[in-house]
């Protein structure tokens, strides 16, 4: 497999992302996003081998975010990794928290409870320690069925439009209710939401953990879906701000073949909600008061795409809602990053800031785009936290 060098030459050595790198300021283990991404990619160009440091990246992107010159230090670094990893075989681990749809899919035979008892209890934790997936780490349970298939046996209405939903792995195999929320919302806008039968995860937990070829693979099958719909006008949106980035600007870049005819965009859903509102298709008006203090966290992979923050403006329209933006910096799990042993002390210390002044902040529970970003501040902040999309829907519906 030919795989594409990003190049390191518009990189000045200012040291921007070094200064905004969470991971370089949370361990001296890693030498840090400038010398290990365009500095040693200079080295690597030259076959002299691989900086022993490079698996402390993240691929939290705050180093593409800081950066001055636009230089994707990040995809220089997943490039590195796909690239020793064709040499040197990854681990079960690593397997393991790159491939989570395929494992839902092998295990789908099994009741939803057999499953999370022989996944979450002491003695299959302490056997997945041994093979470098924390036992300290909070996991994610199964839920009773995946939201694709729930939402296939919905009725919704007869709506006036149609959007397809690309779900993501979190909300498709561990937190249909989220699903469900934004679906209420998008019929309440008039909207059926549909789900293409070739949608599967989007691939960035394999690009994450260095099985590019397979993330090639899943690129492929969801290029076809997205340009189905494009020729059909159906636009696509996802509530997943990594689904989103991997869509618009990973596949592009790790894959640029495949994007020669175009490349069909996946859209934010909290900013499509956004544009319902502005359109008059959704109303925010609650049906009863609402007096409730939120703390938003923004995803790394949401400031990222440099598209705001549609989710926050969001909460700031309804009624009732006090809404404060952290602004602490990464959560620290990155994807599946925090699910490994030797990662989650680091994760822990790149999350501490966050966890402090979610705690500090008075806020009855706390907001965030992204799945594990919910379940590390669960975890960290021992605090509750929702999508924008249920708290949207729990304040127009007023629920509990």
């Amino acid at each position: 497999m030919s795989i594409h060098h990003p190049t390191p030459d518009a990189c000045i050595a200012c040291t921007a992302c070094v200064v905004n790198c969470p991971v370089a300021r949370a361990t001296p283990n890693y030498l840090g996003p400038r010398l290990v991404g365009p500095a040693y990619e200079r080295f690597r160009l030259l076959g002299l081998g691989e900086e022993a440091s490079l698996h402390y990246c993240s691929n939290c992107k705050n180093c593409d975010i800081s950066c001055p010159h636009g230089v994707q230090v990040s995809a220089i670094n997943m490039t590195a990794r796909a690239e020793y990893c064709l040499a040197h075989k990854p681990a079960l681990r690593d397997w393991v928290l790159g491939h989570g749809e395929l494992l839902a899919r092998l295990l789908r035979p099994l009741p939803a409870g057999l499953k999370n008892f022989g996944m979450l209890n002491p003695l299959t934790r302490r056997a997945l320690d041994r093979i470098g997936i924390s036992a300290r780490a909070p996991m994610p349970a199964f839920a009773p069925e995946r939201f694709r298939d729930r939402l296939a046996k919905t009725y919704q209405g007869m709506q006036p439009r149609k959007v397809a939903l690309f779900p993501g792995c979190f909300i498709d195999i561990y937190d249909p209710g989220t699903g469900f929320d934004l679906v209420w919302a998008l019929n309440r806008a008039g909207y059926e939401v549909i789900i293409p039968k070739e949608f599967s995860c989007c691939g960035l937990p394999m690009i994450a953990n260095g099985f590019r070829k397979d993330a090639e693979k899943n690129a492929k099958r969801n290029l076809r879906a997205l340009q189905r719909m494009r020729a059909e006008g159906i636009p696509v949106i996802s509530s997943c701000p990594s689904c989103v980035l991997m869509h618009n600007q990973d596949v592009p870049e790790f894959f640029p073949e495949l994007v020669r005819d175009g490349r069909p965009q996946v859209l934010d859903a909290q900013a499509f909600l956004l544009d319902c509102v502005e359109r008059g298709e959704l109303s925010l008006t609650p049906e009863n008061e609402v007096a409730e203090r939120i703390i938003y966290h923004a995803p790394c992979h949401l400031r990222a795409q440099g598209g705001g923050l549609p989710g926050y403006e969001l909460l700031r329209l309804l009624p009732g809602l006090r809404v404060d933006n952290a602004d602490a910096g990464c959560c620290g799990i990155s994807g599946s990053y925090g699910f490994k042993k030797e990662k989650y002390d680091v994760a822990m210390t790149v999350g501490a800031p966050l966890f402090d002044k979610v705690r500090r902040s008075g806020a009855d529970l706390s907001c965030s785009e992204c799945g594990t970003c919910r379940i590390q501040l669960v975890h960290g902040a021992n605090r509750p936290s929702l999508h924008p999309v249920s708290l949207l829907r729990r304040v127009l519906e007023k629920r509990a």
